[in-house]
């Protein structure tokens, strides 16, 4: 039995615990700035933290797959699991509270979170059970210069291409004539098609992690921090001519956001693996159960947001205005203090789940 590394167990629960921090302000008009995304080019601490689960996904795979054979058993465990955290995120695009809970046709979005992670899960898993790392290092390296050249270099209705949010985008341009009203937003979606190549690269990026962290390479931490930086510094030269955007999921993006992976993840294994030192069990716990957390709090978000206790008033806007808002402090450390308060309630309930030893796996 493989030994677990205690770090990417912390790792995988303080990017859940995040995600759930950073989807779940007492409001949207009054977030501090570190939680929220960049407008566009650029990046917030908030950008991190979806690739930074596709980065830890892949470090799962190599932990998962190692010496596998690609066998019909093997494929037919990766499509099912796939099949579930596609179906998971569909339903949270198409739920509502209202009979007969389902939203019309036309306002399903069909891109999303769960579906990307489940994608990218599939041909990053299905690529590393058939190619040898050196040929996956190749692979990322035509996949991000490949999609850097589809942005840049396709034009879009004759017009020239851009990578600002316009008609002539290359990947939203797709994205709306691929799944027209069934986007995020009218023009474009953080989770569309052509964006899911580059994406792909994270987890790939991930899976040279994991494999380095199951090696007898001495000294990983210090690896895992060259290659951080290296990453960090190709990823903010590449910036210059593709930008780093994380809703076009750019070649920069991908590198800058790994680039922070490998350090922060050094830094917790250098910690927690090598010296030691006891922390992060409230994050381990989170890890344990990520992916079920993580829909249960978009899930239990959407109802609140859905149910009305009057008629321009929600019930988490009225739990909010309740409980949280006061004279004596800003909108922004109430908003602060909800999310805050959400995610202590879920790792609460991930501790409960980890002491009864309940590990639900999608």
């Amino acid at each position: 039995m493989k030994k677990r590394i205690l770090s990417v167990d912390i790792f995988r629960g303080m990017t859940i615990v995040l995600m759930i921090l950073v989807n779940t302000p007492g409001t949207w008009s009054n977030v501090y700035a570190p939680f929220l995304h960049a407008k566009w080019h650029g990046y917030t601490p908030t950008d991190l933290v979806f690739p930074f689960f596709l980065f830890i996904v892949g470090t799962s795979i190599a932990f998962s797959y190692s010496g596998k054979t690609a066998t019909s058993a093997t494929y037919k465990k990766i499509t099912i699991r796939t099949l579930k955290l596609i179906g998971l995120g569909l339903f949270l695009g198409a739920f509502t509270v209202y009979f007969p809970f389902i939203k019309d046709f036309a306002d399903i979005r069909f891109p999303g979170v769960l579906q990307r992670i489940g994608v990218v899960f599939f041909f990053a898993s299905i690529l590393f059970l058939n190619f040898h790392w050196k040929m996956l290092v190749g692979l990322s390296v035509v996949l991000l210069v490949g999609y850097w050249g589809l942005m840049e270099l396709i034009p879009v209705n004759g017009v020239e291409s851009t990578l600002e949010r316009a008609p002539n985008n290359f990947a939203n341009y797709l994205d709306v004539k691929v799944f027209g009203t069934h986007n995020y937003k009218a023009d474009y979606d953080p989770e569309g098609l052509l964006s899911t190549i580059p994406s792909i690269v994270s987890s790939l990026l991930g899976i040279f992690t994991g494999l380095i962290l199951i090696s007898k390479q001495p000294k990983k931490a210090t690896l895992l921090m060259g290659i951080g930086g290296t990453f960090l510094i190709i990823g903010h030269l590449w910036d210059i001519v593709f930008p780093i955007n994380k809703a076009l999921w750019t070649s920069s993006f991908v590198l800058v956001t790994a680039g922070w992976a490998n350090l922060i993840l050094a830094l917790i294994y250098y910690l927690t693996d090598v010296k030691d030192v006891k922390f992060g069990s409230l994050f381990r716990y989170a890890g344990a159960n990520a992916i079920i957390l993580y829909f249960l709090s978009s899930f239990i978000s959407k109802i609140l947001g859905m149910i009305k206790i009057s008629e321009e008033t929600s019930l988490h806007a009225w739990l909010f205005e309740t409980i949280y808002v006061h004279d004596f402090m800003s909108l922004q450390l109430s908003s602060l203090l909800y999310g805050l308060t959400v995610v202590a309630s879920y790792v609460v309930l991930a501790y409960i789940l980890y002491q009864k030893k309940i590990f639900i796996k999608v």
